[in-house]
């Protein structure tokens, strides 16, 4: 799938590897009806999660973001299927500023949702996630729902390019996360 025009720039990204391993799997959806998308199930396998992933039905969120934090390099907080787990991941972002790549954490009903910083304007973040609409997308968010901005606890510095970022366009509503 191809970036919505105003996240072009996120093509030029040469990191950080999380934000990589996500937009390699931009626009992957789940298979309606019985039969489950192969590459979310493969990230099931890479986690160790089959077991618990028969198919693509199960909410991934939280897989999702496992496959790519593993694929980074990162070590995963315990109980890395669960979203509200994310809270616990790498380092929290200082004054709670989210920066691009930075994990981001909301509960909803039912449980969470884990997503990952890619823009924002003055009322709401930009956010790459798995299973947003049952895809994996850019879907926007207010920022107020998120209770947790956590930071990759890199090994030897941050990226230059995590920062900030803001997308000067009018935020449509998000999407279901379930």
């Amino acid at each position: 799938m191809s970036l919505p025009t105003q996240f072009l720039y996120l093509a030029g990204e040469a990191g950080p590897k999380i934000l990589l391993a996500a937009l390699a799997d931009l626009g992957l959806r789940e298979v309606a009806g019985p039969a489950s998308n192969p590459r979310i199930l493969e990230m099931a396998r890479q986690v160790g999660a089959s077991s618990y992933y028969p198919s693509d039905a199960t909410p991934w969120c939280a897989l999702a973001m496992s496959a790519w934090a593993k694929a980074a390099g990162f070590a995963l907080p315990a109980d890395p299927l669960a979203a509200l787990s994310w809270t616990k991941f790498g380092t929290a972002a200082p004054g709670g500023v989210a920066m691009l790549g930075d994990v981001l954490v909301k509960s909803r009903v039912g449980g969470g949702h884990v997503t990952m910083y890619v823009g924002e304007n003055a009322t709401h973040y930009a956010c790459l996630g798995g299973n947003q609409g049952d895809a994996v997308c850019i879907s926007w968010f207010p920022k107020e729902v998120f209770t947790h901005v956590r930071r990759c606890a890199w090994k030897v510095a941050q990226p230059a390019n995590v920062r900030s970022i803001t997308v000067g366009v009018k935020a449509a509503a998000a999407v279901s996360e379930s």
